[in-house]
């Protein structure tokens, strides 16, 4: 009997290490070493109204804060409090911006796109509009890949080419094999904005994503919290010139 529920002891400590590891690892508790400048020179942040009143002319004192993409909308009908402010603060204090769209898979592709058109201003120089697919955050509902290829070319062809450049899609690996691996075609032409936090995109896919979320706790002057940190992939030339006029300001 005690060998016995020794055995079960050592069985319950092996079951919850290993279950507290997969945890760590899919939280990302164990960090990787973040990019460095020297090997990702443009880097930048992700915001929403959870990021509070920001201190942009301190930010844009940093190196590794070129660009912010800023949540505009969600859905049909939502608009982000903040947008408008961090829209024109960050542009006059020399930061490239960018807007995203929170993609619900509840309400029609084309009643967001006009939520965003209605909220988001075209001007030049800006990150073509970006497209947050995700689960996290979003309604219940699971949608086909008929369905979601369908509403997300309805919001594209609603754009009606209002703004610069094919759109960037945000997903994390997960979503990407869900509904996009092999599956490319079925989707609007696109730029790819990787989550990966858990570990470093491989660099000869760098070609295959624009943009990389690699943490979704940086710290930075300016900014009271946590903040989402990315980097441009280097060999990513068509947004290039957007960042060449800031250069020798960093």
């Amino acid at each position: 009997m005690r060998k016995t529920a020794r055995r079960s002891i050592i069985g319950i400590v092996i079951l919850a290490v290993a279950s507290a590891l997969y945890l760590a690892y899919d939280r990302a508790m164990f960090r990787f070493t973040p990019p460095s400048l020297e090997n990702y020179p443009i880097q930048g942040i992700d915001i929403s109204h959870h990021q509070g009143s920001i201190d942009w002319k301190r930010l844009a004192a940093q190196p590794n804060v070129r660009f912010a993409i800023m949540k505009a909308t969600e859905g049909g009908d939502h608009r982000d409090r903040l947008f408008v402010e961090n829209w024109q603060a960050a542009k006059d204090a020399g930061i490239v911006r960018g807007a995203y769209h929170f993609f619900t898979f509840c309400r029609p592709g084309r009643e967001q796109a006009q939520n965003l058109l209605a909220t988001v201003p075209v001007e030049l120089g800006t990150l073509p509009i970006a497209i947050d697919l995700e689960f996290t955050g979003n309604c219940g509902k699971v949608p086909t890949l008929e369905e979601l290829s369908g509403e997300i070319n309805a919001f594209v062809t609603e754009l009606k080419g209002s703004y610069s450049g094919k759109p960037i899609f945000y997903l994390n690996q997960e979503f990407f094999d869900q509904y996009l691996k092999g599956n490319e075609t079925r989707f609007p032409d696109h730029y790819l904005w990787l989550r990966s936090i858990a570990k470093a995109p491989d660099r000869k896919d760098c070609g295959q994503w624009s943009i990389w979320q690699f943490a979704d706790n940086g710290t930075l002057d300016g900014i009271q919290g946590p903040v989402d940190l990315n980097a441009l992939c280097p060999s990513q030339t068509p947004f290039a010139a957007l960042f060449s006029s800031l250069a020798a300001k960093k």
